[in-house]
């Protein structure tokens, strides 16, 4: 999702890097679910993240738009997000714990942490008005975000985002010549090759998924 906002203004000024220490554990969030509810549709889902609910859930794509996850529009892309119920994330248990935090979402192990993409990558930036719990301490960003092969994530999180980009700026052009259907079937395929296409979980997901944005390249001659 594009922020139109100035870093100094949401952050601590400072930029880390995967071996930096940030001061954002706050001793597992004991007695706190609030960036458990009230997040609206800006849990934005990538394709790495359905692949960990269907694991979570045991559900297909299709499946959790029943109740788990929903569609919106995201600077010109259909994505889906997590779908809020009844104002809290539906995997929110009674005890207030994440259900599925093995499993959990990107977006739920960056928080309160944020990526700054500049030169053809990116680095991480600590929100400082997202999480109003004191006493916070200092940990690794590697570990905080808790995600295995580090090197291998980065690859994606950095393809997956230059692609999008590619495609906004490409739906953009499209619908300025008026060409709307055309635009309207590149955010349709993308949703189908990208979120809807059946993945294998118990294989390697990023050879899944360089094959698959290879596809869309091929498809979108881009």
């Amino acid at each position: 999702m594009i922020r139109n906002c100035d870093l100094k203004d949401i952050s601590d000024g400072r930029l880390y890097d995967t071996n930096d220490m940030v001061k954002a554990y706050c001793n597992e969030c004991k007695g706190c679910h609030a960036c458990c509810e009230g997040m609206g549709n800006s849990i934005i889902l990538d394709p790495l993240d359905v692949v960990r609910l269907s694991k979570a859930t045991g559900k297909g794509f299709g499946e959790m738009l029943n109740k788990e996850i929903e569609l919106n529009v995201v600077d010109g892309l259909v994505l889906p997000n997590i779908k809020m119920n009844n104002n809290s994330c539906p995997f929110l248990n009674g005890e207030g714990r994440c259900s599925i935090h093995e499993n959990r979402p990107g977006f739920c192990r960056l928080f309160p942490l944020g990526r700054y993409y500049e030169n053809g990558g990116f680095k991480y930036f600590l929100q400082i008005h997202e999480c109003e719990r004191a006493g916070k301490t200092k940990v690794k960003v590697s570990k905080w975000i808790d995600t295995p092969d580090i090197p291998r994530y980065t690859k994606y999180i950095n393809d997956w985002h230059d692609f999008q980009k590619e495609m906004q700026e490409l739906i953009k052009k499209k619908l300025e010549c008026e060409k709307d259907q055309e635009a309207n079937n590149i955010t349709v395929l993308i949703l189908n090759v990208m979120y809807m296409g059946i993945y294998d979980v118990n294989n390697d997901f990023y050879l899944q998924f360089d094959e698959r944005l290879a596809k869309l390249r091929e498809l979108i001659e881009v």
